[in-house]
């Protein structure tokens, strides 16, 4: 039954992006636009669908972060809809002429962005995913095969209701986005190793488990990170209270997404004043500190550190603090320890900030600003499928631009080749 069904989403889904990719840009944008609506008009049915996943969670034990992740408010909803709109006023990431040159011969050629074409999209317990992601693929004039958690099924087929609106409404085929009707995990199985017909990519959105899953299994090529190991580094030439406050923000303003800061590495010659104030920021808004020795003698209430902290994603309130010697052992560790997703350095010379973003090979590097800008979002995309940490096709915050491929175009007037 599971592969009936999952075939009858292939066939759809690759009938619906033949479709897709030859609409107008106005046409999407006007589904778009109509799904945000949607969601506006149909909030209180996506909260009341939401709450039942929160009773739900809450019985099955799911912590803190995994709720919050999870959680809607009125808020988040508006957040969902408006971040449609955004998507909806970004350029047309289609038909760009992305390069073009002459050949000798007279042939003029062109690279131009085409859609990518179905992309399967595997998810956890945030909601807010089955908005943002379906939107940049509409956007990019893909087709997507939407497969949600458990956690969030009321709450992810509330919005997949409204974005069919939006679809419905523009005169698209509603197939262009789809959901996997069941909790059941073999539909997952299926999808990995079993639609390479149907699917040309796919990108999972989760914890460490989903995403290695989906790496090892997938038979089609995979757009995502496995662990978000994020550092902040305090370069001797930092200032203290930006330190103490993109510290604070970086591993305190939400602690369960890939962004957040998991360890922050100071420099020797700053330790002493850099470190009390930093510490003293996130003790007080309830964060666990694990140091080094050199730590633990200026931050008392530090536990020690072992070699696990350093590679440890907490997506929690624990921060592992280390202390360096300079900027060179402090790439160093980052080079060791990290994911390659997102690095900072708070400091106040340009040299040293420069070294850090040539010698540091992470898709984001950042200088006197939070991991937690670390956000299609925040980049300006309108939203994001997800951070890639890969070197193939895309890296960095995954928008609408990053789901194309292209073709070339090649104009002659009766060549032959010799």
């Amino acid at each position: 039954m599971i592969a009936e069904a999952m075939n009858r989403m292939g066939v759809a889904a690759r009938r619906a992006a033949a479709a897709l990719a030859l609409t107008s840009p106005d046409q999407r944008n006007t589904a778009l636009r109509s799904a945000a609506t949607a969601i506006r008009t149909n909030a209180d049915v996506i909260l009341a669908a939401n709450a039942a996943d929160m009773r739900s969670g809450t019985d099955r034990g799911l912590g803190d972060a995994m709720l919050d992740r999870l959680m809607l408010d009125a808020g988040r909803v508006e957040g969902m809809a408006a971040g449609i709109e955004i998507v909806a006023g970004l350029h047309d990431p289609l038909g760009r002429v992305v390069a073009e040159w002459d050949r000798p011969n007279g042939l003029k050629i062109q690279r131009v962005t085409v859609p990518l074409g179905v992309i399967g999209i595997i998810y956890e317990s945030r909601p807010n995913v089955t908005a943002d992601a379906a939107a940049l693929c509409l956007k990019s004039g893909n087709a997507t095969i939407l497969r949600g958690g458990s956690e969030s099924f009321n709450s992810s087929n509330a919005v997949y209701t409204c974005l069919r609106d939006g679809l419905n409404a523009a005169g698209i085929d509603a197939d262009a986005v789809q959901m996997v009707p069941t909790t059941d995990r073999s539909a997952v199985g299926y999808l990995l190793s079993s639609m390479g017909e149907w699917i040309d990519v796919l990108v999972p959105r989760g914890g460490k488990g989903l995403i290695k899953r989906v790496q090892d299994e997938a038979r089609v090529p995979v757009i995502g990170h496995l662990e978000g190991i994020c550092h902040v580094y305090l370069h001797e030439a930092a200032d203290a209270e930006m330190a103490r406050d993109i510290v604070l923000n970086a591993k305190m303003r939400r602690t369960g997404i890939c962004g957040a800061a998991e360890t922050i590495l100071v420099d020797r010659s700053a330790a002493k004043r850099l470190l009390p104030g930093v510490a003293a920021a996130l003790l007080d808004a309830g964060c666990e500190i694990r140091g080094d020795d050199t730590v633990t003698s200026i931050v008392p209430q530090a536990l020690a550190a072992n070699e696990t902290d350093w590679a440890t994603e907490y997506l929690d309130a624990i921060v592992s603090i280390r202390v360096v010697d300079n900027i060179d052992q402090a790439i160093a560790h980052i080079s060791r320890y990290g994911s390659g997703h997102t690095e900072s350095i708070v400091t106040g010379d340009v040299a040293a900030a420069e070294q850090f973003f040539r010698n540091v090979d992470s898709a984001i590097v950042l200088q006197n600003a939070s991991t937690q800008f670390a956000d299609g979002g925040e980049f300006g995309m309108g939203a994001e499928i997800g951070i890639a940490t890969g070197r193939v096709h895309a890296r960095g915050p995954v928008g609408a631009d990053q789901l194309t491929s292209y073709k070339y175009v090649v104009r002659g007037n009766g060549q032959t080749r010799p």
